[in-house]
């Protein structure tokens, strides 16, 4: 029997030989970030054959048929039962080229030209809009905000009238820190509370003073953006509630406005960003004319899917906007806003993260979703419309990563965390970025409010932790002086201008440190005991019986 035993192990030893020299292992694939595949998604989704990715044009069909056939080629599952798009309906609002704007006042009247002092619009998705002798108002930051004890629109009634808003709050007025957050911007300081606020005001219009240094962009990029058709999601009434007419101005022009009414602009500024401030009528009214096309059509928000193993049922979701301001056919020239660093590098991003996870093993115990939206440019309005219609719970969403205008440079010393001091996510983040070399620091500009400008934001205020993260300025080879410098010319002459193009020339490999951060900190999530928290002195901190329905 020992005998036998002895060559009935050697047989099976030569047996097991054999098939490994017939078989040889082959090691799983790779889970690191692909930089080849990166760079092939950005030049694809930013070629001119994209046509800038407007919602409703033949640029978003491209563009979704281009995000389900890479997700179905992964092998990922249709996020939305069987579909991997989500319908979101969309109402284009076109104002027509002569659009006008006047201010009347003792010294007679001010005409404003469209474009070059001021862009008006409408969202009431009516063929016309228009303010008749609309009584001027300066109310200052234009907030109401219990907390802090300040009402700008007390003791005054703006039925009717028109109101001007100065952009941010008044942190960013004074630089004092005990007023609102000092230096960082709040929920106040976004445009679209101003404007959502003086519509619960009564007021019948709205403008907004540009102001570079407080937004971080130029009036080129109100040009771009605010001028041509603008979206709004589609709803009974089609927002009958909101102000007839909505808009900016130029500093300068309001500026011009204020010495027209025998007025001092920086004064008033400057007043009203202190305690006391009372809204100033400026003895002006506004005359203001719109003509609208409106046409409703559906957008797609598309949604692709990796189950878990053990927790199937709560997910984390890394989010990405696919569109962009698709063309201009009054420009000479190259007319197509090709958007390769927004968001075509976050895009690509999503699907370079779909792929990595896709080559786990095991599988995470959380579900992994995969959401491209639409309508970012527009105001947030396919992550507004999906947190409003989950297709996957929010109470059981553990985490939103958030991939939008990814840096296009190489390796930083730092990571820049957006609305730092909100959730712990930014604890695994820290975590990483240590691992990488790098630490990570608050966002540079905190008075833009650039945590509120991205999808994350949408999340975070339905209570979702929400981590919207990206390499910072302190360039590995060049300092930090080096890479301020290439964020200020990106914001000067490609943001949201057609000069936004990729570049085979592009160093992505910043974007592919931080994709490899976003892959090591939702896969820590997915496989974690504990859903992420907010911390307690953040704006959004809602329990998780708060949040909205299954």
């Amino acid at each position: 029997m020992r005998i036998w035993g002895q060559w009935g192990v050697l047989a099976a030893v030569s047996v097991l030989l054999t098939a490994c020299a017939t078989h040889p292992r082959v090691p799983p694939p790779s889970t690191d970030i692909d930089e080849t595949a990166y760079r092939e998604h950005v030049r694809v989704l930013a070629s001119d054959g994209f046509e800038g990715r407007k919602p409703g044009t033949p640029g978003e069909e491209k563009t979704v048929a281009y995000l389900i056939e890479q997700f179905r080629k992964l092998g990922l599952k249709p996020g939305n039962g069987e579909s991997f798009v989500q319908q979101v309906p969309m109402v284009e609002i076109l104002a027509g080229a002569d659009a006008s704007l006047s201010i009347a006042g003792r010294r007679g009247p001010l005409v404003l030209g469209y474009g070059k002092d001021m862009v008006i619009w409408s969202k009431r998705g009516q063929p016309q809009a228009e303010l008749r002798h609309s009584e001027l108002v300066f109310v200052g930051y234009g907030i109401v905000a219990p907390e802090y004890a300040w009402n700008d629109y007390a003791d005054i009634d703006v039925h009717g009238k028109t109101v001007l808003v100065l952009v941010d709050d008044p942190g960013y007025g004074t630089k004092d820190p005990k007023v609102f957050k000092g230096g960082t911007m709040t929920d106040y300081g976004r445009w679209d509370y101003k404007i959502e606020e003086a519509a619960r005001q009564g007021a019948a219009g709205v403008l907004l003073v540009h102001d570079t240094g407080a937004l971080g962009f130029g009036w080129n990029v109100v040009q771009s953006t605010w001028t041509g058709a603008l979206l709004e999601l589609a709803a009974p009434d089609v927002d009958a509630g909101r102000p007839a007419i909505e808009g900016w101005i130029q500093k300068d022009a309001a500026q011009e406005l204020f010495a027209a009414a025998g007025l001092d602009f920086t004064a008033a500024a400057t007043a009203a960003a202190h305690a006391g401030f009372k809204p100033i009528p400026t003895g002006l009214s506004v005359d203001a004319a719109l003509h609208n096309s409106v046409r409703q059509f559906s957008s797609a928000n598309v949604i692709a899917l990796l189950p878990g193993s053990g927790r199937r049922k709560e997910y984390v979701l890394y989010t990405a906007h696919w569109d962009h301001l698709g063309r201009d056919p009054a420009r000479t020239g190259h007319n197509i806003f090709n958007g390769a660093v927004d968001n075509a590098s976050g895009l690509a991003g999503l699907l370079d993260l779909a792929q990595s996870f896709h080559r786990t093993k095991p599988v995470p115990d959380r579900s992994i979703v995969f959401l491209a939206v639409t309508g970012a440019e527009s105001g947030l309005l396919g992550s507004e419309y999906y947190v409003e219609n989950p297709v996957f719970p929010l109470r059981q969403t553990a985490a939103v990563l958030n991939l939008d205008t990814l840096r296009v440079g190489g390796p930083t010393r730092d990571l820049t965390i957006f609305g730092f001091g909100n959730t712990d996510l930014e604890e695994q983040a820290r975590a990483v970025a240590l691992l990488q070399g790098r630490e990570v620091t608050p966002e540079p500009t905190p008075w833009q409010g650039l945590y509120y400008r991205s999808d994350n934001f949408t999340f975070a205020m339905a209570g979702v932790p929400a981590l919207y993260a990206k390499g910072g300025l302190d360039d590995t080879a060049r300092g930090p002086a080096w890479g301020r410098a290439q964020l200020d010319d990106y914001m000067a002459h490609r943001y949201h201008q057609p000069g936004d193009q990729y570049s085979p020339e592009w160093d992505v490999r910043g974007a592919v440190d931080d994709l490899t951060l976003y892959y090591e900190v939702g896969n820590r999530v997915a496989h974690g005991r504990r859903f992420p928290r907010w911390y307690p002195t953040s704006e959004f901190r809602i329990s998780r019986n708060r949040r909205a329905a299954p």
